[in-house]
């Protein structure tokens, strides 16, 4: 940290640190009130999920605690230092959930500040319990903290914010896309009101439509049902280390399903290394190519990713498949949307199997049926999608470039090696 900051408690600094209730609240359903812990506290943000539970307005009044845009809250038991702000949501805290009542706007200074790797480990460290990891509240309250001067923090926040902020705009653009896309290929392979002869929508113009006994369900007429095998010319997997090649050496990144994730690949510190002997007999296998289609084949199974790109410094391992288009059948971007779509997700849930981690085979994927006409009807479709796709990869890129940049800044802020003026 920078050596002319000085030190104080972190009690000292706040009107009071608490956490949330030990114990059971009633729930009820429908409230509007809900209750909330370490795990509902993500990127600075109270995540609110179909999960959440949620209480009675009595039980909400009865352990009501004074939160305000001056609170920090953090995860101190099992999901030890997830963050949020506090942003006049109706939420009860529970045991696992800390609140931190700053005296000033410094909360967003602390909320970057114990983002450091350093300080990570320290809660980890002095938190106790040998399955579960909790920190306690003396733990915290007796923390000493920098504090530097006001002008100082400030500018350390708007530099980082305004980093955050682009991320998340950038991430708010890209669910809108994702939703077009997801919207647009309901519209022609699921509603069938894709363009007709007149440019009209076939199914809503009065198109014919037939009863499949397969699908157990209507179908534009002409259309014949192909399983996922007929449409596709190969699928494949990475490698598993086992006696090919060691982790950990080398800067080329080793893809498992826990980096592939919400339509991207994540490249951070979660991904293992390889090195280059490594990367060609993986690449000699599963043979990477661009508009080859990831799917992550255990749990969360069904997870896709495109590649836009020939992969220079991954590749995967063997619990992730590579589906190959036939390109005489179908497009690239039509492969994409069909393996990502709700009938796949439905599909994959119904046939994984087992008993501890949930998977699906090669042979099960490509059972999957669906209603196909010929190729000239997803190439006009991909006419549509493509760009749509394109700018999704390249916002994700930017973002991936803006974290990076975020996550170097961070310490040499807090430490004195880069100061903002």
């Amino acid at each position: 940290m920078s050596n002319k900051w000085k030190y104080n408690k972190l009690s000292s600094l706040c009107t009071k640190i608490g956490d949330g209730l030990h114990g059971t609240p009633e729930y009820f359903s429908g409230t509007g009130y809900f209750f909330i812990n370490g795990n509902n506290l993500e990127m600075g943000k109270i995540e609110i999920s179909k999960n959440t539970k949620t209480i009675t307005e009595t039980e909400y009044k009865k352990n009501y605690i004074a939160l305000s845009d001056k609170s920090l809250l953090l995860g101190i038991n099992g999901s030890i230092g997830n963050m949020a702000f506090y942003n006049n949501e109706k939420v009860m805290l529970g045991k696992s959930a800390a609140y931190l009542n700053f005296k000033t706007n410094i909360n967003t200074f602390y909320y970057y500040y114990f983002q450091l790797k350093n300080i990570q480990k320290y809660f980890y460290d002095v938190a106790t319990g040998s399955i579960i990891k909790n920190l306690s509240l003396q733990s915290i309250q007796d923390f000493y903290v920098p504090v530097p001067e006001e002008t100082e923090w400030k500018n350390i926040i708007s530099t980082l914010s305004s980093l955050d902020s682009k991320i998340e705009l950038n991430n708010r653009i890209n669910t809108e896309l994702e939703q077009m896309a997801k919207t647009l290929y309901d519209y022609w392979f699921v509603q069938f009101d894709f363009p007709n002869n007149e440019g009209k929508p076939y199914k809503t113009s009065g198109g014919k439509m037939v009863r499949n006994e397969q699908l157990k369900r209507e179908i534009p007429e002409m259309w014949k049902v192909q399983e996922l095998s007929n449409i596709i010319s190969k699928t494949g997997t990475g490698l598993n280390p086992r006696k090919n090649f060691k982790l950990g050496k080398g800067e080329n990144y080793y893809i498992t399903i826990k980096n592939v994730k919400n339509g991207k690949i994540i490249f951070d510190e979660s991904c293992d290394k390889i090195d280059d002997e490594a990367l060609k007999i993986i690449d000699r296998r599963s043979d990477l190519q661009v508009g080859d289609v990831l799917f992550t084949s255990i749990e969360p199974v069904g997870i896709t990713y495109l590649i836009h790109e020939k992969p220079k410094n991954w590749n995967i391992n063997e619990s992730v498949f590579t589906i190959k288009p036939n390109y005489e059948k179908i497009t690239s971007e039509y492969l994409f949307m069909l393996l990502s779509s709700d009938e796949m997700r439905a599909f994959t849930s119904n046939v994984s199997a087992g008993s501890i981690h949930k998977g699906i085979r090669h042979t099960v994927l490509k059972t999957f049926k669906i209603p196909y006409k010929d190729k000239t009807i997803t190439e006009e479709f991909a006419t549509l999608i493509k760009p749509i796709l394109k700018r999704i990869y390249l916002i994700d890129n930017e973002n991936q470039k803006l974290e990076e940049l975020r996550d170097w800044l961070l310490p040499m802020l807090m430490n004195g090696q880069a100061t903002v003026k």
